[in-house]
């Protein structure tokens, strides 16, 4: 997948203009940070990030700052090895980690309503036979919009909505674009990327870069996303406040679902510390195994209610690489965790009764 040339307009009646209505949504998918003070010392503070954020969704005491609306599952990972050759986490060998996930939208409107465009995400913590944890937030976009908490920061001011239209102002995106070509190119990877019915169709992309060691002391980039296998036939025409969630609910009913984490291995020259750059796609790829996810339930007492998906809870043969946005994902979830663990929340948009597919393993 390449960028597309130049910088795509911005206008009013452009396809991006319109597709920057839901930018700043987008944006928060990938829950960006300050730090317990500073996220760039004697820039960016916490309570910069904080207001700002809060003007854009409002405040929902209670609920995640970021991916407010969403609903926990449960199941497993089944490795078959092949991860091995990358890493020694014990993840990748052939057996069954024990996985709490959720799946959330974008944003920190927790009764937002479910919009197609709107990111989705899948978040995953996983529990090998060793006792270790592999945490993870990963969504259905092919690139992050911006390179560092900076961009970030300032992307958030350019593409706020307008109280009069509800939409970008053109006379803020348009500098932007132009001063962060970047940003122009990843959101033009975004507009163009395909957008699947629902949760069980969709592919849910590390975005950010990690290091794998493997037991011979080899270390190699990978980027990694977990791949549907067979989903069960979506209603492209469904609509309601709750659709995405409800047919959600509708397939775990039926029966577990599945998706192939797939690792994508980067070569000398490939970007790491660049989320908005994708990598060539004739990179190898690794099948290392396969997720089952067969549980769901409400957030309000659920199993991933008091868990935080930070992207740095790591395994021994998984690192961080140099990509700036990791430190600040991390960030993020700690300062979320602790602002709505004090706080009295009301019950989620999404509130089953425990549901459960048919045990296949």
């Amino acid at each position: 997948m390449t960028s597309p040339p130049g910088i795509p307009d911005a206008r009013p009646g452009s396809g991006l203009y319109y597709g920057l209505i839901g930018a700043v949504v987008l944006v928060l998918a990938a829950a960006f940070a300050w730090a317990a003070g500073f996220v760039a010392p004697g820039r960016l503070t916490q309570s910069m990030f904080i207001a700002r954020f809060q003007s854009i969704d409002g405040v929902h005491p209670g609920f995640r700052r970021n991916h407010a609306k969403g609903v926990c599952v449960t199941g497993w990972f089944d490795g078959n090895g092949a991860g091995s050759a990358l890493s020694d986490a014990a993840v990748f060998r052939p057996g069954r980690s024990h996985v709490i996930g959720r799946f959330a939208l974008a944003g920190g409107m927790p009764f937002q309503s479910d919009a197609p465009a709107t990111v989705r995400s899948m978040a995953l913590s996983l529990t090998a036979p060793d006792h270790s944890i592999w945490r993870m937030g990963i969504n259905n976009i092919p690139v992050f919009p911006v390179r560092t908490p900076q961009e970030f920061y300032d992307f958030l001011a350019a593409t706020r909505p307008d109280p009069a239209t509800h939409a970008p102002d053109p006379a803020r995106v348009g500098p932007f674009l132009k001063a962060h070509p970047a940003t122009a190119a990843a959101l033009g990877l975004l507009k163009a990327r395909t957008i699947t019915p629902g949760f069980a169709d969709d592919t849910f992309n590390s975005l950010d870069a990690f290091l794998f060691t493997n037991a011979q002391g080899t270390t190699v980039p990978v980027r990694w996303a977990m791949v549907p296998e067979t989903p069960p036939p979506a209603d492209p025409a469904a609509t309601g406040p709750d659709h995405l969630f409800d047919a959600l609910l509708g397939d775990l009913s039926h029966g577990p679902l599945h998706w192939h984490l797939m690792l994508t291995v980067g070569q000398p020259g490939d970007p790491t510390a660049d989320p908005t750059k994708p990598w060539p796609a004739d990179r190898t790829t690794i099948d290392a195994g396969l997720l089952t996810l067969q549980t769901a339930e409400a957030e309000d007492g659920g199993p991933c209610t008091n868990i935080t998906f930070d992207p740095l809870i790591l395994p021994h043969g998984i690192a961080a690489s140099d990509d700036p946005i990791l430190p600040a994902r991390s960030a993020v979830y700690a300062r979320s965790f602790s602002g709505r663990a004090g706080e009295t929340k009301p019950p989620s948009a999404i509130t089953p009764r425990q549901i459960a597919g048919d045990h296949n393993g």
